[in-house]
């Protein structure tokens, strides 16, 4: 979740939601994404909206499960508020940050004000995310006791010195403790992969991804490291302390991870994730991409229902004051109108395996579909059948294809 937040409208001080946002509810899985701030070390190249210990004096981290749960309740409030239909929460998500910090009892009671609040459905996908050396056998076994039932852990990289250079703090050579305590506990196991960083070889990206399938996780997601204006990482490129990350070594990182992982039986869902089977692909960001309804609990946190989106504020310490004085902690909202949702969907879906719709094209963009089929950036198949599909090359210039089916 990125720290800066957009400019929009002023949220009501109440959180209430217009009655449009209703319609349709019926057809929409409903999420919960609740978001941890709080992380041991800051990584130079995050982006996110996270504090450290030294960041956020006077605001107490054993405070947060509480915190977050009167959210909770204010979201069910103003969901019934605005006549929704009672909808289980399909997926919850817990992301930060480093949820893990929080001691494990502190996660169950945030889950249990969601099933509490809007109840969880059964089946459903209860996520949390996890830094290697943040989690032990017991803290797994008593998250999937409470009903989580998938970790996704952050694994980054298995070469030491790419981990030193992105200041992440966990020995790789934890990565398979983790995996196996997490499987005894009988949860679903993500590795998450960063490639691109200053320093990478190709090598040392073949041995992150040899070191993650050999664990044989239900999942994985490849990110190509990007700089963000206002990190560490970009003032150390900036003064030439290291190099800027190559898009052309980008690139083949990413077509070795594609092969390799579809090699070991993955299929890719997104163009950053793949998993064994449709079963573990993640549900909850599959909403995310398909335009779901999910409430995002905690500073900064986004949500969306029935077109309308908003955030937070960004600070613990205001959302923790905004919580106690009885208000919203939400800082702006806007109404997405047609044209925008239009915009969204097509941004979105084609960058899902699952595909876009030809049909929510605007005739320019119907028009194009011939010509990146030509230049071997959609699948030809698919779109025959209705739907833009990328191709592999496509993936890698996934931000083009879209600008040429937006017209």
């Amino acid at each position: 979740m990125p720290s800066a937040l957009p400019l929009a409208d002023p949220a009501p001080a109440d959180g209430m939601l217009p009655a449009s946002v209703a319609e349709g509810a019926g057809e929409r899985d409903f999420g919960v994404y609740l978001h941890v701030p709080f992380c041991r070390v800051r990584c130079g190249y995050c982006d996110f909206n996270t504090y450290t210990a030294t960041e956020i004096r006077g605001v107490k981290q054993s405070d947060y499960a509480s915190q977050a749960a009167q959210e909770v309740a204010l979201g069910a409030r103003v969901l019934d508020a605005a006549g929704l239909p009672t909808r289980p929460a399909a997926t919850v998500f817990f992301g930060g940050g480093t949820p893990t910090l929080l001691p494990a009892a502190d996660l169950v009671r945030m889950l249990d004000a969601v099933r509490d609040a809007w109840g969880i459905a059964p089946g459903a996908e209860v996520t949390t995310e996890a830094n290697p050396d943040s989690v032990d056998a017991d803290y797994l076994a008593a998250l999937a006791a409470a009903g989580f039932t998938r970790v996704s852990f952050g694994m980054q990289s298995a070469v030491p010195h790419v981990l030193a250079t992105l200041e992440r703090t966990h020995d790789p050579a934890r990565i398979p403790s983790v995996v196996r305590w997490a499987r005894e506990a009988g949860l679903q196991v993500s590795l998450d992969l960063i490639y691109g960083t200053p320093g990478e070889s190709l090598a040392d990206w073949e041995r992150s991804l040899d070191v993650a399938l050999a664990q044989h996780p239900d999942h994985v997601s490849a990110y190509a490291l990007i700089v963000e204006d206002g990190t560490k990482l970009a003032r150390q490129i900036a003064r030439g302390e290291v190099a800027r990350p190559d898009d052309d070594l980008q690139a083949d990182m990413y077509d070795l991870a594609d092969a390799s992982l579809a090699a070991a039986g993955y299929a890719w869902y997104e163009v950053s994730n793949w998993a064994t089977d449709p079963g573990h692909r993640s549900r909850h960001n599959s909403a995310y991409w398909t335009g779901q309804d999910w409430w995002g609990v905690g500073p900064g946190a986004h949500s969306h229902v029935g077109g309308v989106r908003w955030w937070n504020v960004k600070h613990p310490a205001a959302y923790a004051s905004r919580l106690a004085a009885g208000e919203s902690p939400a800082a702006g909202r806007e109404t997405l109108d047609a044209d925008t949702r239009r915009t969204e969907a097509v941004l979105l879906r084609s960058r899902i395996a699952d595909g876009l719709p030809i049909a929510l094209l605007e005739p320019a963009g119907r028009t194009a579909v011939a010509g990146l089929i030509a230049d071997e950036l959609v699948n030809a198949e698919a779109a025959l059948a209705g739907r833009v599909v990328l191709t592999r090359r496509g993936r890698l210039l996934a931000d083009a294809v879209v600008r040429r089916l937006l017209g």
